[in-house]
């Protein structure tokens, strides 16, 4: 597995960015840059699953692992969403997908928070993130300093 890593400085309070990250509705909208249509269903709560998901049901399947508010998340992805929100762990690219860990980690000094992304993830996926996460993390810093 590759380690990759994302990060921004954001003129807002660490409870701002993380509010603006995964609230229902602003979430969809940072998100939206980088990865059309995209959702979650479920809560963020440590020991849930969230569904992240596009229009027609389809992405991944996600254990919160750590919910440490304001500091960090870090999910553990064990499982692909079919259209339907199917779930998928049999076949080949589903199995280049489970075990990959997304973290967020949260910072603040002098009025700036400091968000830092990591993605432990298979080779596979790493162009796909190296362009969309620079695009979804610029979208949540404009959201998070209007």
């Amino acid at each position: 597995m590759k380690n990759l890593s994302y990060n921004i400085s954001i003129a807002a309070s660490p409870q701002k960015v993380w509010d603006t990250m995964i609230g229902q509705e602003t979430y969809k909208i940072w998100t939206d840059a980088a990865w059309p249509g995209s959702d979650f269903k479920g809560e963020w709560k440590q020991g849930e699953n969230l569904h992240f998901v596009g229009q027609d049901g389809s992405g991944t399947l996600a254990t919160v692992n750590t919910f440490d508010r304001y500091n960090k998340i870090v999910l553990l992805h064990i499982a692909m969403l079919k259209p339907g929100s199917v779930v998928d762990t049999e076949s080949e690219w589903a199995k280049k997908w489970i075990g990959s860990v997304e973290e967020y980690a949260f910072s603040a000094k002098d009025g700036i928070t400091e968000l830092t992304v990591n993605m432990k993830i298979y080779e596979d996926w790493e162009a796909m993130f190296n362009e969309s996460w620079p695009i979804a993390l610029a979208r949540l810093k404009q959201i998070c300093e209007d």
